[in-house]
């Protein structure tokens, strides 16, 4: 089954993709927006007329790509990247969400089966190892840099 890629007005993405899926078209079988992609959306369907057909009433649907890809070439958009990817271990990190908000650390091990990271507090009086998950934290200084 073949995907075709969708222009889209910027940050419209998920609205369009959406009104593409309430569409009631046995033609159409998924549509996907991505995070990483951005203006576009990818919609798996039988051929490229029937999406032609159904963008000429959706806003914010500016054009067709032409071309279409297969469903290989969009499979790293399907599984999710975890949130501790891109963090090491001695790095400076700024803790962005939960009571410490704000506070800066140091990673001290990171969990990746769990998606959790263990910190230690910079400003704290006694050093006292903090478990976070990995989306309440922001890299500020890698060591990998």
């Amino acid at each position: 089954m073949p995907v075709f890629a969708v222009k889209t007005t910027a940050s419209q993405e998920q609205t369009v993709a959406s009104m593409i899926a309430n569409r009631e078209e046995e033609a159409i079988h998924a549509v996907l927006a991505p995070d990483a992609l951005t203006s576009y959306v990818m919609v798996e369907a039988d051929d490229s007329s029937i999406i032609q057909r159904v963008m000429d009433e959706i806003p914010h649907a500016r054009s067709l790509v032409p071309g279409k890809s297969s469903i290989t070439e969009v499979e790293h958009f399907l599984s999710p990247k975890p949130d501790v990817e891109g963090i090491a271990e001695n790095d400076i990190v700024e803790l962005i969400a939960g009571p410490f908000k704000g506070e800066k650390a140091q990673v001290q091990r990171i969990d990746e089966g769990k998606d959790q990271v263990t910190v230690e507090l910079y400003e704290a009086t006694v050093p006292i190892p903090v478990t976070v998950r990995g989306d309440q934290i922001r890299v500020l200084d890698s060591d990998e840099r």
